[in-house]
């Protein structure tokens, strides 16, 4: 329980009706879950506008209400505060009536296009191995030391994260290691936290559905680093070209990591194949057991990191060296009796299909690479068409399947994929709408030293297919088909 008036210290109204000394029990964004004694937030969302579910709230105990527009008819029961932000004001409310868990907590965000799980899950496994107790916010999972929770959302909402972070302080975690996403930054989820440092992996085409341009999705990541403190660290990748523009307003202390130009991290690669890579890092060779360039730099990220955050050169890379990556980030099975390799990525861009295929490419030993990918529905249609020209463009094959269609006809999605082709690439490419009949047929097209890869899935166990999440694991089915041909 916490009075209102103390968890409103760092809020600004801008209307305040009624007295704020009323006690709070809980704090709400979704109405439905409002119980006796909470606080609603009023969030105009881009689905539904909270405003038109304060009556709601209130029938199901709300004692206070944080909207942007004061309802024309008020109950003299509530109190009601006008704010310019309500979602900010959740995040900021929420650290307050949780003891701002982040202020005991050294937090690191990581954002960026591609690389974010990676990143945040090898920093979470490093920092454990050093003797730490950590939590993990990811797309994969959520980690209070050495519980796991399934994660629904790459950030959950500003409300859930504060309760997360008091249950880290709870259980005695003196590190944090997040993904940020676009939506969190836009959707003011992280308001409230006090950051130790932020991480820049890269910035590609992605979410155009939600931000709409890519200047916009620029100004969104670079907004995290603005709003850094001055007592934290900014750490960007200087080979991406916008990469020390993210850092331009920050008053972090700023770093830069690098395998192309001079910058505080230096990797050079000196081998990568299928048993890892070998690496350069700051002068000091390694050897790393997880595979690729993409890669490479997401090792280059977590030892910048660690060193920024007071740990020893040759213990971060001591442990480093033995770690291996998130799930369904380049994960590989090799089939029995037929020698084929098959890799599982979350590839769901087209610059990460580019990275992924890259990689492939330069690791293959003759043979042919089979590519597997399909394109979500409900999110950004333009790059439909570039996943599969990139998918044609670098494989021998491509099989164009469905992904997560949610509400959108599946064929129409391809329609849109296959729009992009040339008659070349349309010669390289199949169509088959069933996921698991797509992922059937690649593997018997598949030879004695081939590649095959099933790309855009990675981690998820489900497939969405008209609102109704369905199960469906490409590792599973990848694992499977290979044990029956082996038959």
């Amino acid at each position: 329980m916490a009075r209102l008036q103390d968890i409103l210290t760092h809020v600004d109204p801008e209307r305040v009706s009624g007295s704020t000394s009323v006690s709070v029990s809980g704090l709400a964004i979704d109405s439905r879950r409002v119980e006796q004694g909470y606080v609603f937030f009023a969030i105009k969302g881009t689905q539904s506008d909270g405003h038109q579910f304060i009556d709601k709230a209130i029938d199901l105990g709300a004692v206070a209400v944080i909207c942007e527009e004061m309802p024309a008819q008020r109950n003299e029961q509530v109190v009601y505060i006008q704010v310019k932000n309500a979602a900010e004001t959740a995040g900021i409310m929420a650290s307050s009536f949780y003891g701002s868990p982040s202020a005991k907590l050294k937090v690191v965000g990581i954002t960026g296009t591609n690389g974010k799980t990676t990143t945040a899950t090898l920093l979470f496994k490093l920092f454990e191995k050093l003797g730490y107790k950590c939590g993990l916010l990811s797309t994969v999972q959520n980690h209070i030391h050495d519980k796991i929770e399934t994660a629904t959302h790459t950030t959950p909402d500003a409300i859930s994260i504060q309760a997360l972070l008091k249950r880290m302080v709870d259980a005695g975690c003196s590190h944090v290691f997040m993904e940020v996403s676009s939506h969190a930054i836009h959707q003011h989820r992280i308001a409230g936290i006090r950051f130790a440092g932020g991480i820049f992996t890269n910035i590609t085409h992605d979410h155009l559905d939600y931000h709409k341009t890519f200047d916009e999705y620029i100004r969104v990541k670079k907004s995290f680093f603005d709003g850094l403190p001055a007592d934290a660290f900014a750490l960007t990748n200087a080979d991406d070209k916008r990469g020390m523009v993210m850092l331009q307003n920050t008053r972090a202390e700023k770093r830069a990591y690098s395998l192309k130009v001079p910058a505080d991290v230096k990797g050079k690669v000196l081998e990568n194949n299928l048993t890892g890579l070998v690496m350069s890092v700051d002068g000091i060779e390694a050897h790393f057991r997880m595979i690729g360039t993409f890669n490479a730099y997401n090792l280059l990220a977590v030892y910048g990191a660690a060193v920024q955050l007071g740990q020893e050169k040759m213990n971060v890379l001591s442990v480093l060296s033995d770690l291996h990556g998130a799930s369904g980030r380049f994960e590989t099975y090799m089939s029995k009796n037929d020698r084929i390799l098959g890799i599982v990525d979350y590839a769901h861009t087209p610059d990460a299909l580019i990275n992924v295929l890259a990689t492939i490419n330069q690791l293959r030993n003759g043979g042919q690479v089979i590519t597997v990918v399909g394109c979500g529905g409900d999110r950004d249609r333009t790059k439909r068409p570039i996943m599969a020209q990139v998918a044609c463009e670098h494989s021998d094959k491509a099989v164009l399947t469905s992904d997560n269609p949610r509400s959108e006809d599946p064929e129409e999605i391809l329609n849109e994929m296959e729009a992009g082709l040339t008659l070349t690439q349309k010669r390289k490419a199949l169509r088959i709408t069933d996921r698991r009949e797509a992922i059937k047929v690649a593997c018997t097209l598949a030879q004695p030293g081939d590649i095959l890869l099933i790309a855009g899935k990675g981690h998820e166990t489900y497939q969405e297919i008209k609102g109704v999440k369905h199960h469906f694991d490409d590792r599973e089915e990848l694992t499977q088909t290979f044990e029956t041909l082996n038959k």
